[in-house]
């Protein structure tokens, strides 16, 4: 899936800026252009869609008989209406003039692009910015509120110093309740201004391509009491802000942090929270010391630029149930005060029983990184999904063969209660069909293996079958066990985070990881 918005251009004095400071506008160009298009997956759907138009066919005997509709039905009429359309319905007439003004605000200003422009441009020229800016302006002044929903991400605000700080003070006075606010570069570090901090009212929050402001000095009655869901997107946010803001959020339920800039640590204290997702997360380290509504902790994707692993600590949260990836690369797994090792055995010290579903990446061809797996599983005693993600490395150190998984000892979860095992990125290597073969020779209670692999990765059908082959020699644990072999919509390698995302926060769908099969 192509993800790459167009090229977001720096203007002449922005370009020399950067190059005296020693950086190369290309590059910069070319990063910036990758996270205003992750970002944009990430953002909620529109409240209203452009396509809708309001119109009406006349009646036979000429009446007005939609003016003669309940306040409320015209209300909700309005409400589905881009904001142009919706400005609008005053003129219609008299019975009309009152309803826009008194319907709660919905305003996404890639709708107050000029006639013929792009209705939800992903690049925005600073002349087409300046317009939008000047129109969201006009709104926000003649709508006296509540406001429901805005939607803010193709201003360039660097152009208007003071006038963000304007908005958020009258979205804070007339009662914002959802809000999604994306700075448009350049410069990528602009400041928010405090004036955010008075938006009591919000119930939905995503941020974008901004620095968070200073808490330290912050009045201690500032609160977001309502606030239920958090997204970040490439956020200059500090560790003492990120914990601020936890902490001011109380019945926060969903929070999902995405390409982290300055946050190192990630301390989870909340007796609300429900799900919470990262991705693309750099040099993250991940504490849940006390949250026992925690249903979902999903990180996506995880790196790191010294190569060093970052710990995900698991402290009180009795409610866990689904858990990944967790990849023996880039994480360091600790249960209370235990940090799991190679050969870590179980205890109650070192499980976590409530989880049902975990994702796993392992590198088969990496000795010490393999030998995580049987360490990781004993931590989660009564799985019954298991998610595994094979890594390709260019520097195998050492293949497990089919007596290392022998000799690695009962696994409770694998033996018991696993009835569902999803196998990706399957290339038909030694060390993946032994650690297999295992599995199913194993897996008393196995319902269905599905392997996957990557678009491309054999030239036939058959030739991932021919594969598989081995599998059905073992004489396996499970009568009632099928296995599936498919082919990904994805090449090995490509992001999938945005196919399954907002299957992370929809507790709907059982298994978020599994976007290939259904129940």
């Amino acid at each position: 899936m192509e993800i790459r918005v167009p090229p977001v251009p720096m203007d002449r004095p922005t370009v020399a800026l950067w190059r005296d400071r020693g950086m190369n506008p290309q590059v910069l160009e070319d990063d910036t252009r990758t996270a205003l298009s992750l970002v944009h997956y990430v953002l909620p759907e529109q409240a209203v869609s452009h396509h809708a138009t309001l119109s009406a066919l006349p009646a036979p005997d000429g009446a007005d008989r939609i003016s003669g509709l309940p306040d409320a039905l015209l209300r909700d009429i309005v409400s589905r209406l881009p904001i142009k359309d919706a400005a609008r319905t005053t003129a219609l007439s008299c019975r009309w003039r009152g309803v826009w003004h008194s319907t709660p605000l919905i305003l996404v200003d890639a709708h107050l692009f000029p006639p013929g422009g792009d209705a939800a441009p992903l690049q925005v020229a600073r002349s087409d910015g300046r317009g939008v800016a000047s129109a969201v302006s006009r709104v926000l002044a003649a709508h006296p509120g509540p406001f429901r929903h805005i939607h803010l991400t193709s201003s360039h605000m660097e152009a208007f110093p003071g006038l963000l700080a304007r908005w958020l003070q009258t979205l804070a006075v007339k009662g914002v309740r959802e809000l999604v606010l994306v700075n448009r570069p350049w410069p990528l570090n602009m400041d928010l201004p405090a004036t955010f901090f008075g938006m009591a009212t919000l119930t939905r929050l995503y941020l974008g391509l901004w620095k968070f402001p200073d808490t330290a000095d912050l009045p201690r009655a500032v609160a977001f009491p309502h606030l239920a869901e958090l997204g970040l997107s490439c956020m200059g946010i500090e560790n003492q802000d990120m914990d601020f803001v936890l902490a001011k959020s109380p019945v926060l339920r969903s929070l999902c942090i995405q390409a982290n800039i300055l946050l190192r640590r990630l301390c989870l204290v909340s007796r609300s929270l429900r799900c919470v997702q990262i991705i693309e997360s750099m040099e993250l380290e991940i504490a849940v010391e006390n949250a026992p509504q925690l249903e979902r902790l999903i990180i996506w994707s995880s790196s790191a630029r010294d190569g060093l692993p970052r710990r995900v600590k698991i402290g009180h949260a009795p409610a866990l149930r689904t858990f990944g990836y967790l990849d023996p690369k880039w994480h360091v797994l600790q249960i209370g005060n235990t940090v799991i090792k190679a050969g870590t055995g179980a205890s109650p010290n070192t499980m976590v029983p409530s989880v049902k579903t975990l994702s796993l990446r392992m590198c088969f061809s990496v000795r010490n990184n393999a030998k995580m797996l049987p360490s990781f599983l004993r931590c989660f005693p009564n799985l019954d999904r298991l998610h595994l993600e094979s890594s390709k490395t260019d520097e195998p150190t050492g293949k497990l063969n089919f007596k290392f998984w022998q000799e690695a000892g009962a696994i409770e979860c694998v033996q018991s209660h696993i009835k569902l095992m999803i196998f990706r990125n399957f290339r038909g290597e030694r060390a993946e069909l032994s650690f297999l073969k295992f599995f199913l020779e194993t897996a008393r209670v196995l319902i269905n293996l599905v392997i996957v692999f990557g678009k491309g990765s054999f030239t036939s059908m058959t030739e991932a079958r021919s594969k598989v082959e081995p599998l059905f020699a073992a004489k396996w644990a499970s009568e009632s066990c099928s296995v599936q072999l498919v082919e990904s919509a994805l090449k090995e390698g490509e992001d999938k985070w945005f196919l399954n995302f907002r299957r992370g926060s929809d507790f709907s769908v059982r298994d978020p990881f599994a976007f290939i099969y259904q129940d």
